[in-house]
């Protein structure tokens, strides 16, 4: 499976959900919003939105500051 991550192109053997792919990625915090081709996916559904093969992800992470 072929996915792309902010412009990065990514292959898995198995299909993933969000949470998995962001653990694959090593991408932890509670601060990111996930994109999925277009749609921000909601937090609570994570773990049962499963990505497919061609799908592109956006992560994007706040960081506070002054």
């Amino acid at each position: 499976m072929k996915i792309r991550v902010n412009g990065k192109e990514y292959q898995f053997d198995t299909s993933l959900n969000v949470s998995q792919l962001l653990q694959k990625l090593n991408i932890k915090g509670q601060w990111i919003v996930v994109e999925l081709n277009t749609n921000i996916v909601d937090k609570q559904k994570y773990d049962e939105t499963t990505l497919s093969d061609g799908d592109t992800v956006e992560i994007v992470g706040f960081v506070g500051g002054g």
